[in-house]
């Protein structure tokens, strides 16, 4: 039975070496996979999630040097909320004042403890404690404890001009249920435990996004395997009259790609094979990965990337 919930999160940062010490030593997360932006070789593809890049863990980054700041805005993602333990928001809060992440007071959004904070570029993200998420399994890293790590997505949040036709999507294709609502905020969830929220903020008229670093390029969601993908196509075509890309093979997941109606680029990706297809699970994102269609050119590649830290 597919799971459905979110499979990863893409987004533009600014230079390379910075966006790999915040995610891994700020935020504890998994540098999984070094790979490179498959139709823009010159450009790192940066995966980042648990131990093995889990669907539901993995916020991955296009990070380019000098690229001009992004701006949230209708048709956009406007936060991005990593799932922790509800006692863990305490100790994250004093964290992010030790090591001077900008961040805002919790609060409580949909019966939850919410902490809000930026990362370097300001791209808009949430710690969100959940209760029981200490049982789960965790990838904790250098100095941050097992019962505070971060156990992969709670969700994405939205901001469009209207919820409606984006919820038809997420309900009708995608296998979400609307299980809430706040104020202008629309709550959906999906089967999976990681990744399975999608907030859609309704605003009426307000300034378009703009992309750059600090904001979300695409948002995929998971499909248990190419069949379900291909269902999902079906649907999306015949019942909402979407235009939906040819199957890509992306490496470590097949993707389908389109633009729901508020504006957002939505990607459905399978589960597998996964990020150990090319190296074992104990070495993820130690080294540079190419595509066998790319590695004829790993010399000039190397040539112009910049050092990992």
């Amino acid at each position: 039975m597919s799971e459905h919930g979110l499979h990863h999160v893409t987004a533009f940062s600014g230079p390379t070496a910075r966006t790999v010490d915040f995610y891994t030593r700020a935020l504890g997360l998994r540098l999984v996979k070094k790979t490179v932006n498959f139709d823009d070789p010159g450009t790192y593809h940066l995966y980042f999630g648990d131990e093995a890049g889990t669907p539901g863990t993995i916020l991955t980054f296009f990070p380019i040097a000098h690229a001009a700041p992004g701006r949230v805005g209708i048709g956009q993602v406007s936060e991005t909320a990593f799932r922790v333990p509800k006692a863990s928001i305490g100790a994250w809060t004093h964290r992010f004042v030790a090591m001077n992440v900008a961040h805002d007071a919790p609060v409580t959004v949909f019966g939850e403890t919410a902490l809000r904070f930026r990362d370097p570029d300001g791209m808009p993200l949430a710690l969100v404690g959940v209760e029981g998420a200490e049982a789960e399994a965790a990838w904790a890293a250098g100095d941050i404890a097992p019962e505070q790590a971060i156990r992969g997505f709670h969700g994405v949040t939205l901001l469009l001009r209207e919820a409606g036709p984006t919820a038809a999507i997420l309900t009708g294709v995608l296998g979400f249920e609307e299980v809430g609502t706040e104020g202008s905020a629309v709550r959906l969830k999906g089967s999976a435990v990681l990744g399975g929220f999608v907030t859609i903020r309704a605003v009426g008229d307000f300034l378009p996004g703009r992309q750059g670093a600090g904001s979300v390029h695409h948002i995929a969601f998971r499909a248990k395997d190419d069949a379900a993908q291909e269902a999902m196509a079906a649907a999306l075509r015949r019942d909402h009259g979407l235009d939906v890309t040819e199957q890509r093979d992306r490496q470590y997941f097949r993707s389908i790609y389109f633009r729901e109606p508020g504006g957002v680029l939505f990607e459905i990706a399978t589960d597998a094979p996964g990020f150990s297809v090319d190296e074992p699970t104990e070495a993820l994102g130690t080294a540079l990965k190419l595509p066998p269609f790319l590695e004829p050119h790993r010399g000039r590649i190397e040539a112009v990337l910049p050092k990992v830290a």
